[in-house]
């Protein structure tokens, strides 16, 4: 089939490169262009770069509505369109222009975790599995049929990074597989259950901020879902930002005041947690390294000299 691609970052580049290297002719690429957000400079291999060192015409947009736009799309005269990691809404007048729709890849099982971000969300979370869906796009977003996904599982220590290398991995076969499938002919697809939908927003700053009301197993996976190159989770001590770099849940369980420095577990230092950390039921969450304002990074035990005080969310 002819197709064109819609991507951006690592994410577009395998997409991108799987296609290279399937029978399929790729005869135009679309792309945002280079962004300082502090997530779309992760994974940020160049599409652009990768289409134009294989010959294959470049067209740069933040937004695909515009009539110059349209008409080199009109000219490509697409079988389908495949898109992965574009991160703006495309128009139906585009999506639907090729002979078989748009495919979208995303990097969630949907029909959960449509939108952004869905690895992080969905290990803070604590899902078992997580994978990759190739679906057909519609009025909606995320939302049309799923033509070919596949799954994997997550690990109890694994990070987000971790994640992204096994998912990364399954686009150039959910891709393939789907446009395979599209190619000889089927037409009728799942259809996804959209009572078991949800919708994550981009992650920001203050999704990173260390709440010592939540639970200590919620906290350690989100320090594990904000692991480098990803910003790291934070708290203040002593009116500082303190970055939370590795940690577990206690094996003991420790009551009191949600955020108290308490005591040394092992290589860690424990924080009570949880919001009903008064009844002396709960894990707490051990620290195991950090990093300073300065950005010194240490151990915990080496950090923290003494005990008694308390970390916050705010200065």
């Amino acid at each position: 089939m002819r197709v064109v691609m819609f991507g951006y970052q690592t994410w577009g580049h395998r997409t991108l490169q799987a296609l290279l290297e399937s029978e399929h002719d790729v005869v135009l690429v679309v792309t945002h262009p280079k962004s300082e957000h502090a997530y779309e400079k992760i994974w940020s291999d160049s599409v652009a770069e990768l289409a134009e060192e294989n010959g294959v015409p470049v067209v740069i947009r933040n937004r695909p509505d515009d009539e110059e736009l349209f008409q080199r799309l009109k000219e490509a005269d697409a079988d389908i369109i495949v898109a992965n990691n574009w991160r703006t809404w495309i128009p139906p007048r585009i999506f639907n222009l090729p002979r078989h729709g748009t495919l979208n890849v995303h990097d969630s099982l949907l029909p959960k975790y449509a939108g952004f971000s869905p690895l992080i969300w969905a290990l803070i979370n604590g899902e078992p599995e997580v994978g990759v869906t190739a679906h057909l796009m519609d009025d909606e977003l995320d939302a049309g049929d799923i033509v070919v996904q596949r799954a994997v599982t997550v690990g109890p220590t694994d990070t987000t990074t971790d994640l992204f290398h096994k998912t990364v991995d399954l686009i150039a076969p959910v891709t393939i597989g789907a446009l395979d499938l599209i190619a000889s002919g089927q037409t009728e697809f799942t259809r996804q259950d959209r009572s078991q939908a949800s919708f994550f927003h981009k992650r920001a700053e203050e999704d990173i901020r260390i709440d010592w009301d939540w639970p200590a197993d919620v906290l350690e996976r989100l320090v594990r879902a904000q692991s480098a190159p990803y910003p790291a989770a934070f708290t203040f001590h002593k009116g500082k930002r303190l970055e939370v770099l590795s940690a577990v849940v206690s094996e003991g369980r420790y009551g009191g005041t949600p955020g108290r420095i308490f005591y040394r577990e092992g290589d860690g230092v424990v924080i009570v947690a949880g919001a009903d950390a008064r009844t002396g039921r709960n894990h707490g969450l051990a620290i195991t390294r950090v990093r300073t304002e300065e950005g010194h990074e240490m151990g915990a035990t080496e950090y923290f000299t003494s005990m008694g005080g308390y970390l916050s969310s705010r200065p």
